[in-house]
Parts: structure tokens; C-alpha cells; sequence
């Protein structure tokens, strides 16, 4: 990986930080899941790595699936959103914890919500690695109570990856945040 990237790019959030804050994202859902059973949907592909140290810090006992829905598809903007996978094990009349990278615009994030339901999900709860901090999210009802305050950490308006998202579909395995210099999301 040395093809000069990293060298405009800046560190955003360290492995360590990264971790602190997912420790205390765990305490909270563990709060929220105590005597539930839910459906963990990872949001495939960025929730991959979030997912994968998250779930080993939650105290219930849980089903792990995932979901497959993008607006981006390894580019840097987002379009129309694609259904590419949908989860094998059934939500209906369960509690369901949808595990996604990032918070932007909440396309994607209300759109599984809503096919949660429509499976026959009794609760749907969210939570977020980062949230992009900007006045373009959706403002929407069931983003807001299925999300709460399930978010990890926040960031600028910037375009991030690593630690699963990705930028043009590699850097995906760095275990670091670091944003572009000088791009805009």
C-alpha cells in the first residue's frame, strides 16, 4: 500500500480511539438489547470491520446475518441505492440491530429500516461507526428512533475511510479513520 495516498490524506481517528469508542457504543447497546435475542444485520461492505469488533462486545444472545445495500458501490458519491443482498434469516416478530459505517445522508439507513418492518421486525434498532456531521440527513422519525444515540464517533464533512469504508474500493483494512485533504464527501 504504498501508492502515495496516505500521504494527503489526514488521521482522523486512531485504532485507539476507534476502540474507546466502541466500548462505550457496546455498554449502551448492551443497555438497550438486555433480555432480547436480535437479528445483527451487518450493512455490507463497510459495517464489515465495525461489525466484526462491535458483536464480540455485546452480552446478548444474537443471530448474525447481513444486508447488502449501497448508494456507492466503491465510488466516492453516492448514487440511486442497490439491493444486493438480503438477510437468510427471518426477522419476522424479532428485535433487529442494523450495524452500518456511516451515517451521511440516511438514504441507505431508512431504507433497510423500512424493509426491517416490512419483514415483520417487532424493533429496529441502529448503530452508526461514525456520523457525518453536516444539515443534509434526512430528517426522518424512524432514523431517529431506531438510531437514538447509538453512534460511535463523528466527523466533519469530509470524505473518510478505512476501518471498513473504503475509497475506490481499496483501504478498506486500514484499522485507522483518515480523511482526504483538500476533497470534499
Amino acid at each position: 500500500m504504498d501508492d502515495g495516498l496516505l500521504e494527503n490524506c489526514r488521521l482522523v481517528y486512531a485504532n485507539s480511539d476507534i476502540t474507546a469508542a466502541l466500548e462505550q457504543l457496546a455498554t449502551k447497546l448492551n443497555q438497550q438489547l438486555a433480555n432480547d435475542k436480535p437479528v445483527v444485520l451487518c450493512v455490507m461492505q463497510g459495517g464489515l470491520i465495525f461489525s466484526g469488533q462491535l458483536i464480540p462486545k455485546l452480552n446478548c444472545m444474537l443471530e448474525i446475518d447481513y444486508i447488502h445495500a449501497t448508494r456507492y458501490d466503491n465510488q466516492t458519491t453516492g448514487s440511486d441505492l442497490v439491493w444486493k443482498s438480503y438477510p437468510v434469516v427471518s426477522l419476522q416478530n424479532r428485535s433487529v440491530l442494523i450495524l452500518d459505517d456511516i451515517l451521511d445522508e440516511g438514504v441507505t439507513l431508512k431504507s433497510i429500516i423500512d424493509y426491517c418492518y416490512s419483514q415483520g421486525a417487532l424493533k429496529v434498532l441502529a448503530a452508526v461507526l461514525l456520523k457525518k456531521n453536516h444539515d443534509r440527513c434526512l430528517d426522518d422519525d424512524l432514523i431517529t428512533q431506531s438510531l437514538s444515540d447509538n453512534v460511535a464517533l463523528e466527523v466533519e464533512d469530509e470524505y473518510v475511510f478505512g476501518f471498513g469504508m473504503d475509497y475506490n474500493g481499496q483501504y478498506r483494512q486500514l484499522d485507522s479513520i483518515f480523511a482526504l485533504e483538500g476533497k470534499d464527501s
